[in-house]
């Protein structure tokens, strides 16, 4: 009997000199509030390197996606993207001026062409990229896809956000169609068109970790967008809710993309949190002015109507 009350108690002193040592995950769940904070940090940090790992096992890179990493040659000549934009905006200017007193083209056929090139290159980068977030809040947490930038190391979201830079100068093509055709150009459009353009490139320099989630959700977004561009484009019927749900889509977008850079700021504090003063000023600038403007397009295209129609029959 004594034997085993002395067993007892030398296993409860093991236990105060070792706490946690029986049941080591219990240190992962609830992380003892005297462990150093710069040592949860670091252990946090390592484990967003090895989700991080993990995930480039999962998800396997195709060949094209391992093509020459073009950052350092994009990091260096970022600010050409204001060159691009001026001479957007130059060309949106002459070219109004140049239609104004022609009829405007049909092109029927090129932006049936156009809008599905768009098309199938966003479905992919949602593919893609979306499968590769999604492991990565199953394998790890939100924090690491917001704050630690060791996933954008991964091929292929590097391939995919490099990409997605190049496309931003090649979407700046809708507005030509808009203008050769002589539909309205709204401010949204070109405001858009130019500004994001703007913000990628600064975001790209960075290699501000919160970026993947504004890269991934914008493929989402213009993947069903440009997929409807090409129906409406090929005049093939779609339900008459279809465009108000791409720009609910988009203004869902805009309050995620704003949410995610506040996350961001908030977790800044910590050692390894890749973000910068800079960045969440002007992402939480432009997230909002897309916001007002997409919340007003939706209320004067969709809501005012319907109002009018029904003070009509009244």
């Amino acid at each position: 009997m004594q034997t085993e009350v002395n067993a007892i108690v030398g296993r409860a002193r093991r236990r105060r000199a070792c706490p946690g040592s029986l049941y080591p995950w219990s240190s992962n769940l609830f992380p003892s509030s005297r462990s150093p904070r710069p040592q949860r940090l670091q252990n946090e940090m390592v484990t967003a390197m090895n989700v991080s790992e993990e995930t480039g096992q999962v998800l396997q890179p195709y060949s094209f996606e391992l093509f020459r990493d073009m950052r350092p040659f994009l990091e260096e000549y970022w600010a050409a993207s204001f060159l691009v934009v001026l001479i957007y905006l130059l060309l949106i200017f002459v070219g109004q001026n140049y239609m104004k007193a022609r009829k405007g083209f049909s092109l029927r056929g090129p932006l049936i062409l156009w809008s599905f090139c768009l098309a199938v290159f966003s479905i992919l980068g949602a593919v893609r990229t979306w499968s590769h977030m999604g492991i990565l809040l199953l394998r790890g947490n939100l924090g690491q896809t917001v704050c630690f930038s060791s996933h954008i190391q991964d091929p292929v979201v590097r391939c995919w956000s490099c990409l997605f830079l190049f496309s931003k100068i090649i979407e700046l093509g809708d507005t030509a169609f808009i203008i050769l055709r002589k539909r309205p150009l709204s401010f949204v459009h070109w405001y858009h068109h130019s500004t994001v353009l703007l913000y990628t490139s600064y975001g790209y320099k960075d290699k501000v970790s919160s970026g993947a989630w504004f890269m991934t959700m914008n493929y989402g977004v213009h993947a069903i967008m440009y997929t409807y561009y090409t129906l409406k484009a090929a005049k093939v019927k779609s339900p008459r809710w279809f465009p108000m749900l791409i720009t609910s889509l988009q203004i869902l977008q805009m309050f995620m993309g704003a949410f995610v850079s506040i996350l961001n700021h908030i977790w800044r504090q910590d050692p390894g949190c890749h973000s910068t003063s800079e960045q969440l000023f002007w992402s939480c600038v432009l997230y909002i002015t897309y916001f007002i403007l997409f919340a007003r397009f939706f209320h004067q295209t969709y809501l005012m109507p319907k109002v009018k129609a029904k003070t009509k029959s009244q």
